[in-house]
């Protein structure tokens, strides 16, 4: 079954929600060619899905320790757990092994669950810490804003 981005996936923050849909698409990848029984298609998504997941988790990792959330680190650690798992099916899947259907429940149960809890804890941090960026950035003003003084 597909897995359906819903409203309250949403963290708020639009780069966040992006990448987290773009995720939910390499999973409902997986189905379709789990389904077509293109074992090097699906090879193909997974490491795809893979790769772009660990870029995510970077991204999440730095906007986190930016932000000087209390969580960063234990935080990390889910991800590293579950990056390790992930590459256990990784695996499998260049060994030939027919494991779609199974990753596939793995990842959408996961992520659901990831994105509505461990994620969900540190929104009001990464807001925060965006926000006072955004105001410093506006005080100093740009050099464009600058040069029109002038």
């Amino acid at each position: 079954m597909p897995v359906s981005w819903t409203a309250d996936l949403d963290t708020g923050i639009d780069v966040i929600d992006k990448q987290h849909r773009r995720i939910v698409d390499y999973i409902n990848q997986l189905e379709d060619a789990t389904k077509r029984k293109d074992q090097s298609v699906v090879r193909q998504v997974v490491d795809d899905c893979v790769d772009y997941t660990m870029s995510h988790f970077a991204f999440e990792e730095s906007l986190q320790e930016e932000a000087a959330y209390a969580y960063a680190k234990p935080h990390k650690r889910v991800h590293e757990l579950f990056a390790k798992r992930v590459g256990e099916y990784q695996a499998r899947v260049a060994q030939g092994e027919d494991v779609g259907a199974e990753l596939h429940d793995l990842l959408g149960r996961w992520l659901i669950n990831h994105i509505k809890r461990d994620d969900a804890d540190y929104v009001a941090a990464v807001k925060a810490s965006m926000q006072a960026i955004i105001r410093e950035k506006e005080k100093k003003g740009g050099w464009l804003k600058r040069f029109f003084k002038r």
